[in-house]
């Protein structure tokens, strides 16, 4: 099909009416989070404790840029924790090169993280977040490796690493 002027019309018509019925906010955005957390500090106290780029993936959902990430090449032993709440995440001991460009993960530690469905984007996954704060981590995929499957692709930004003490 060739596109020629009336298609180009027509097509940004259509967009514009989905746009004004609400349907295309829908698509992109995600839904408000009706969640409670043990640590719930208002907009204004998160801005005070965080970042700008923490605070626009932890409280706004973002995504850093891969590879931009100092954790992304972190092979120390230690402890990977929420930015947030310094809740502890993720042990050295689960983390592989996924060659994605982000820090990943084939386990978290117990009830430090949950998931819920993100239908942002046009697309359907498995958004993580912190238990204590409800940050927003990352996502989860099943193309991990052993033992787990699992693959906790997490934003830098959203944690801080521990060194062990040796």
């Amino acid at each position: 099909m060739m596109i020629n002027r009336r298609y180009f019309i027509l097509g940004g018509g259509a967009v514009t009416a989905a746009y004004a019925v609400g349907l295309l906010p829908a698509l992109f955005s995600h839904p408000v989070r009706a969640e409670q957390f043990p640590v719930n500090l208002t907009a204004e106290q998160w801005h005070q404790r965080l970042s700008a780029g923490q605070y626009a993936i932890l409280r706004e959902e973002g995504t850093e840029p891969p590879y931009s990430s100092p954790l992304n090449d972190e092979h120390r032993k230690g402890v990977f924790s929420c930015a947030g709440c310094n809740q502890a995440l993720f042990s050295s001991d689960t983390k592989f090169d996924s060659h994605t460009g982000w820090p990943s993960f084939w386990q978290s530690l117990e009830k430090s993280v949950a998931t819920r469905t993100d239908s942002s984007f046009g697309m359907v996954r498995d958004e993580v977040h912190c238990t204590r704060c409800g940050g927003h981590l990352g996502h989860v995929f099943d193309d991990g490796p052993a033992p787990t499957g699992l693959r906790y692709c997490m934003n830098g930004l959203a944690m801080v690493f521990t060194p062990q003490s040796a």
